[in-house]
């Protein structure tokens, strides 16, 4: 069967002078026109010695533009400009690191919306590796957390499609859509020798960020789902709640499967808890905005708002506190329990974070489209870098027994930026991508992961970090509904980490 490439070395003379013309004639117009559009002085970049070049590479601007013009003229069917430009764009910035990416029109309305805490699908946090879906945390009360998909499940395919060669765009496109209609994911997860399939109507997903509720007399808890931009005053209504009939003895906050959010809302939630003025985080890239310290003061959390945090009861600075986290707790979630855990003003219980450390910022572009892309590493207050690493907890406490400690995370994450503070961050990196790029497969501890405990579970007698967290308060304990949901006394789930000094 005739195939259509472009000429070689035994094509006829005639016919591929031809086709060189032809590229040649595509070659110079994109070039020309990207360099028109973008009004760089392409000749004087030749008069330029490579170590002083700041302008674009043109030698690389052709070769792009030879590919160009080859699939415009060779591919087996005709491709639209548009989309090779765009395809180009995604892959470039795609390419950088796990959080990088290009936002077409549909995902960045999709995303404007979302930090509102609204948005039509499944209600699932979902990263890409190597051409693969997973799930970072499946949100609370939405389709995918009532179906049970865990942190680290891989959805192999949506519907008929196989996810492997998609991009992220793309499969997020596939997993949302109409209200009411559904949808079939096909899911590898640990311990399962078969695939799990599972069949998800879509709904609009209104994510409630903060939720709470008094555990006994003087005992309070308060689970973040997300950091959105109504969290401050959300977490603020549901503090004055709880201090409605008397002060508190203690105070539960629970950020485990909190895939983050907004950082002014991280730096907020962080202020409810600390003196006014303490440092909560800081950022550090290399641009010069990029470069930056927040404080617990209205100007770094309300943007200008009337502060939410003015009528907080004057208990909440000096109430004891646990915070729980989790494998699934990224990103502002982190920076909250770094913060508080600087500052010794709660005990952080649980399992190591995700390791998140990385700031993204969003710049519009036209046509309502936009790019996210890592700015900037950001900072506990004693200036411990996150990234890769992940949020140590003070005692640490399996979710199940026997649930291993290898979990998706950061670090796991073909691609990630290392944690430059980390003596051994060189070396893991290139591991982390080799074990990720073996014909699509997962890495060594995605294979170990186990699944965490189901949402559902949370603050009942099946919840052995919450179980654990309320007994040191001095709280009582859920009772167990059944034996198999007892936590026995002599189970070696708890590790104490002896106190270090911070480096």
């Amino acid at each position: 069967m005739p195939s259509q490439i472009p000429p070689t070395d035994s094509t006829p003379k005639q016919a591929k002078a031809k086709w060189m013309r032809t590229a040649s004639v595509g070659l110079a117009g994109v070039v020309a026109g990207i360099l028109i559009a973008l009004q760089l002085p392409a000749f004087a970049e030749k008069a330029s010695p490579p170590s002083q070049t700041t302008g674009l590479p043109i030698q690389d601007l052709r070769t792009f533009a030879e590919v160009f013009n080859a699939i415009k003229q060779g591919y087996v069917e005709p491709v639209e400009d548009k989309k090779l430009i765009n395809n180009a764009i995604s892959g470039m910035v795609s390419n950088l690191d796990p959080h990088s990416t290009y936002l077409d029109a549909e995902a960045f309305k999709e995303l404007q919306v979302g930090t509102h805490g609204e948005f039509g699908g499944l209600g699932i946090e979902v990263g890409m590796e190597d051409g693969f879906v997973k799930v970072i945390a499946p949100i609370e009360d939405t389709p995918a957390a009532r179906a049970g998909l865990k942190t680290g499940d891989l959805i192999v395919k949506i519907d008929d499609t196989a996810v492997k060669g998609l991009t992220l765009n793309e499969a997020v496109k596939k997993l949302r859509g109409k209200p009411k209609t559904q949808v079939t994911l096909t899911i590898a997860r640990k311990g399962m020798n078969k695939p799990l399939v599972v069949t998800l109507t879509r709904e609009v997903i209104k994510v409630q960020s903060v939720k709470f509720k008094m555990l006994e007399p003087g005992y309070g808890y308060v689970r973040i789902t997300q950091f959105q931009e109504t969290t401050i005053s959300a977490l603020v209504n549901a503090v004055n709640q709880l201090y409605k009939n008397g002060p508190l003895k203690g105070l539960i906050l629970d950020l485990r499967n909190d895939p983050g959010g907004l950082l002014n809302a991280a730096v907020g939630v962080s202020a409810v808890f600390l003196p006014p003025d303490d440092l909560v985080v800081s950022t550090d890239g290399r641009a010069p905005d990029a470069k930056h310290k927040f404080y617990a003061k209205p100007e770094d959390y309300q943007h200008g708002r009337e502060d939410d945090l003015r009528n907080l009861p004057a208990g909440i600075k000096t109430v004891p506190m646990i915070v729980l986290v989790n494998g699934g707790s990224a990103s502002a979630s982190e920076i909250v329990a770094g913060a508080l855990q600087d500052y010794k003003r709660a005990t952080v219980l649980g399992t190591q974070t995700f390791g998140k450390g990385s700031v993204q910022t969003v710049l519009p572009l036209p046509g309502n489209t936009a790019i996210k892309i890592t700015t900037a590493r950001y900072y506990t207050p004693k200036g411990r870098s996150i990234q890769a690493k992940g949020i140590e907890p003070d005692v640490e406490v399996e979710e199940t027994p026997g649930a291993k400690k290898n979990g998706l995370r950061e670090a796991d994450l073909g691609g990630h930026l290392v944690n430059e503070k980390d003596k051994d961050a060189k070396d893991s990196k290139p591991e982390a991508d080799k074990a990720n790029n073996k014909n699509g497969k997962n890495s060594a501890k995605d294979d170990d992961m186990e699944p965490g405990l189901a949402i559902a579970d949370y603050t009942t007698a099946k919840d052995r970090q919450f179980v654990e967290a309320i007994k040191r308060l001095g709280g009582t304990p859920p009772v167990a509904a059944n034996k198999d949901a007892k936590v026995s006394a002599n189970e070696p789930a708890v590790t104490e980490k002896p106190a270090k000094p911070v480096q």
